[in-house]
């Protein structure tokens, strides 16, 4: 599973949160402990819906529990003693700065999915599971930086959902091994494909532009959610500066294997850092932002 791919391009973890903002030097520092209380909520949410061997049901029932104490920490209770490394520094969290709580339960939502649900017949269901799985960890870091005005909010889905699909697209060739595929079914069909092809991993030049198709997408949405870093202050801007980067360059990484992720998973290295740092640097406010932003 991917949630929570919103807004870094620092590695925080080895196969989920690619981009989320923990310990980055960018990072505000008042905002790092609420941050890292928001990660580490998803991360560990992520772990139980994702990782080991326990069975569906399992998997289900320890997210009700963990649920139950994400329910007891918004109304002020103590939750149980099973996760104290979380709730606690959530718990704070939400007292402090007031952390609404709808996002935090679509994340928990997005996850229950993933344990039952493995595949998406067109693009609208997919959406859906961004809404809850990629979106709301957006939200809640404009709440932390006192954004909230409605055209903020639909450009950071926007980036959220975008950076989610590129995650989708970067590691085809590893959910695909799992039996999980996140290429809607009607794509597919507009290629002559089926899923059951794509998880046989059988690659061709059809999948190629499959996915080509996937990351055009990916990219536009990118492209629509970009003007929010002049709305972001500070260095939290500029971290978003770097988030919008990272992904658009995970997609030139993806072009550059010729759309074959099917095959192999491409992954940013040291030399594309200062590529991004130049095109960050590079993204300018344009007259029609700047228009917009004072309607």
């Amino acid at each position: 599973m991917h949630p929570g791919a919103a807004w870094t391009i620092a590695p925080v973890s080895v196969d989920h949160y690619e981009n989320f903002p923990v310990a980055s030097w960018l990072c505000p520092p008042a905002l790092r402990a609420p941050i890292a209380a928001i990660y580490w909520f998803a991360r560990t949410a992520d772990d139980l819906a994702d990782e080991g061997d326990a069975s569906a049901a399992q998997r289900l029932a320890d997210l009700g529990s963990y649920r139950a104490d994400l329910a007891a920490v918004l109304a002020g209770q103590a939750a149980s003693s099973r996760w104290p490394q979380v709730f606690e520094p959530l718990a704070r969290a939400i007292r402090q700065h007031a952390l609404p709580a709808q996002p935090l339960h679509d994340l928990l939502d997005a996850f229950a999915q993933d344990v039952v649900k493995q595949r998406y017949a067109d693009r609208a269901e997919l959406l859906d599971y961004c809404r809850r799985s990629a979106n709301p960890v957006g939200r809640l870091l404009l709440h932390l930086y006192g954004v909230a005005d409605e055209r903020s909010l639909r450009r950071s889905d926007a980036i959220c959902t975008a950076l989610q699909l590129i995650n989708f697209w970067q590691d085809l060739s590893v959910d695909t091994v799992r039996g999980r595929l996140y290429i809607p079914e009607s794509d597919c069909a507009r290629h002559g494909l089926s899923g059951a092809e794509l998880l046989a991993r059988a690659d061709s030049p059809t999948v190629r532009s499959l996915v080509r198709g996937e990351c055009d997408w990916a990219r536009a949405l990118m492209l629509e959610g970009a003007p929010l870093v002049h709305r972001v202050p500070g260095r939290a801007g500029w971290e978003l500066r770097l988030v919008v980067q990272g992904g658009l360059r995970i997609l030139d990484r993806i072009a550059a294997l010729d759309f074959a992720t099917l095959r192999a998973r491409p992954a940013l290295r040291a030399l594309d850092a200062p590529v991004m740092l130049w095109r960050a640097l590079r993204m300018r406010q344009r007259p029609t932002a700047l228009a917009g932003s004072a309607a």
